[in-house]
């Protein structure tokens, strides 16, 4: 019963998220063009609001948690983790020898309501909602799988400096407790961008990502997720910008009691980005591809199409 009021919380709370958002943002989709001289300062004072609206397709082999660069990747892994749930408690749990979970494939849409408070703070908050498809299973439905709250921020600005800007990302994700393994999720990522001409359309990205998870249950744990990475970014003058990253993941697996159903792994990891920006650098479109070695390699694409109520 308690299980059942968390689930039916989790989904108000995406059910006011959209409320928000269809009578905050679609009446003043008017606003959604650049606001230039001419808008009335009471418009031009307003942050930008929109809805950073993410596509994801992934694959992640067979008994492997692929948690990745990104929420949605945490939301899959949380889905994996769910597939191990009915044997919490079961009676026959002691003479498992092991534990595993089939080949699967998702996809989901990640729906961030977004407001950038200046032009070097934003903060979201929103849902996730996925569908996915395991071992010899069909799809299952569409449904809502976990809601985030996070900030980005640059804690430093290069503007032209020697030292780079450094930029700290923080989100946490609530899985929607519909099963025993419900989680959270900690991610923060800084990265160390070093542009190398005036403009800030070439350079260097150095980075780390630390992802924290904690189960509800006493009976099982996923350990940290720990990806270092470099990388490079080039952008063209007309606002088409290509970014590449390649790290090393350390995962520390995930147990069950005194099983582990899930190995730990130290293996690489690639994610290439392609944003077409304004000139104002509000990003209009972008996809994204990662591969991450988990051993084997899982796939993800993604597709940001950010849908603007205010834009400066």
């Amino acid at each position: 019963m308690q299980s059942g009021a968390r689930v039916g919380r989790a989904r108000a709370a995406g059910l006011f998220a959209l409320g928000t958002v269809a009578f905050i943002g679609w009446p003043d989709l008017a606003l959604a063009k650049d606001l230039d001289d001419d808008t009335p300062d009471s418009a031009a004072a307003l942050p930008n609001l929109y809805l950073d609206l993410r596509t994801t397709y992934s694959t992640v082999p067979a008994n492997t948690l692929s948690i990745g660069f990104s929420s949605p990747s945490l939301s899959q892994a949380f889905a994996t983790l769910q597939q191990l749930a009915p044997a919490i408690g079961g009676p026959s749990l002691p003479a498992l020898p092991t534990l595993s979970s089939p080949s699967s494939r998702s996809v989901g849409v990640d729906v961030p309501l977004t407001v950038d408070l200046n032009d070097r703070i934003s903060v979201y908050s929103g849902f996730n909602a996925s569908t996915s498809q395991s071992g010899a299973s069909g799809w299952s439905t569409l449904a809502v799988t976990s809601w985030n709250v996070g900030l980005q921020a640059d804690l430093y600005q290069q503007n032209g400096g020697s030292i780079p800007t450094i930029t700290l990302q923080t989100t946490v994700t609530r899985s929607v407790p519909d099963q025993p393994l419900a989680t959270t999720s900690l991610n923060n990522v800084v990265e160390f961008d070093d542009a190398l001409n005036e403009d800030a359309t070439r350079g260097l990205l150095v980075g780390v990502q630390y992802t924290r998870v904690a189960i509800d249950s006493p009976l099982a744990r996923i350990k940290d997720n720990v990806i270092g990475y470099v990388g490079a970014y080039y952008q063209w003058p007309d606002n088409w910008k290509l970014s590449g990253r390649v790290g090393v993941q350390s995962f520390g697996g995930a147990q069950l009691l005194a099983l582990t159903p899930i190995q730990p792994f130290t293996q690489p990891i690639v994610r290439v980005d392609l944003d077409r920006n304004d000139d104002n650098d509000n990003r209009l479109f972008g996809v994204s591809a990662q591969i991450a070695w988990t051993p084997k390699p899982a796939y993800q694409l993604t597709v940001r199409t950010p849908l603007y109520a205010v834009r400066h």
